[in-house]
């Protein structure tokens, strides 16, 4: 089997609440997708998705999988997409990082190979450990008073766990945190994601005023040495998300036991390839896990999905329907929500094809 086309597509995806305001004063309203799309001899075609949440998040950009196609795609073109590890490989000989760009074109292999082996996705992960996924959803910063109605409504609709939005105003951050988890009932839990907005003394503050309170503290400050000076004073459990970036990082974390849970977004770690082992060594280790992305639509949520299905219960913390943040789609099928937990499809490959309507006409195309 032989690649012969591939394509890129472009989308914008407006958030369904209209702004989504997280960290240190950051907000979007339109978050914009990146589709690759890989066809082969064998009549087999592949997808995968990259979206940031904002331009410039996590040092990856909207433009980045374009360049990188440029790059790497004629090299791509003529190579057997069912050999994961060679295309893994030889992308990142050709280009040293930059894994958020690269993600697409693993997800698209692996699609390719689970349709070639007549398997959907979770059985080539090791098979589904989680029969629908825990969910989360996330209330972006706003007055306390709409943060708890938009607990409300996520309640109504099954979610038991939430992440409250903060890294802005310390000050203000504690009565929303304060409100939160008081409004928190039997089951439920809650996590107040800084995105790496706070300084170290506001986040020491932070921890310190709300330490008699059962909630996760999630990445408060930018770098992982200044999480660690909050965690020398938090009473909380910690949750690292953004430092996460790789093996490294998570053989760091586990030697220093330097939190209680990872998140692991998978364009972050440069695609499904590296971060299944990244997720196996942090279990491994008895650290739970996250399975999520920086952002996306209907592709980039069934792979975290199978991901999530592939994960032992007992370790993953949760997972989020990131299709249901937005107006638009990526994709047509693939994963579905319900009663607060995400499914991934039992089909052959990922479960889930481009919506070519939604997407538009290609932005690039490759071929033999």
């Amino acid at each position: 089997m032989k690649i012969t086309r591939i394509r890129i597509f472009k989308t914008d995806l407006p958030y369904v609440g209209g702004t989504y305001v997280w960290g240190a004063g950051n907000a979007i309203k339109t978050a914009k997708a990146s589709v690759v799309v890989i066809d082969t001899d064998a009549g087999l075609q592949g997808c995968g998705e990259f979206t940031p949440c904002g331009e410039n998040y996590m040092v990856a950009h909207s433009e980045g999988v374009e360049a990188l196609a440029r790059l790497v795609a004629p090299e791509l073109l003529g190579q057997d997409p069912r050999q994961v590890a060679r295309i893994e490989q030889l992308m990142d000989h050709l280009v040293q990082g930059h894994g958020y760009a690269k993600a697409p074109f693993d997800t698209a292999c692996w699609d390719i190979l689970a349709q070639a082996c007549d398997q959907p996705l979770w059985m080539l992960l090791g098979g589904k450990l989680t029969d629908g996924a825990p969910m989360y959803r996330v209330a972006p910063q706003k007055a306390t008073d709409e943060t708890l109605a938009e607990m409300q409504r996520y309640r109504a609709q099954g979610y038991q766990q939430f992440q409250i939005k903060v890294g802005g105003d310390w000050a203000g951050d504690i009565d929303r945190i304060k409100a939160g988890v008081d409004l928190l009932e039997p089951g439920e839990k809650a996590m107040a994601d800084a995105n790496q907005g706070w300084r170290v003394d506001n986040a020491i503050r932070v921890a310190r005023a709300t330490a008699d309170l059962d909630y996760i503290l999630e990445q408060p400050c930018r770098t992982y040495e200044e999480c660690q000076q909050v965690r020398r004073v938090a009473t909380q459990p910690m949750k690292l998300d953004e430092c996460l970036t790789g093996m490294a990082m998570a053989q760091r974390i586990v030697a220093d036991r330097g939190a209680e849970m990872c998140c692991l977004k998978l364009s972050n770690l440069g695609g499904l390839s590296k971060a299944r082992r990244v997720r196996d060594f942090l279990i491994e280790n008895r650290i739970p896990v996250v399975s999520e992305d920086t952002w996306g639509g209907e592709i980039t949520s069934t792979l975290v999905a199978h991901f999530a299905a592939s994960t032992p219960p007992e370790y993953l913390q949760n997972t989020t329907d990131l299709m249901n943040y937005n107006t638009r789609s990526t994709g047509v099928g693939g994963a579905w929500a319900k009663n607060g937990k995400l499914y991934a499809p039992d089909s052959p490959g990922l479960g889930v094809t481009p919506d070519f309507d939604s997407l538009g006409a290609a932005v690039a195309e490759y071929a033999l």
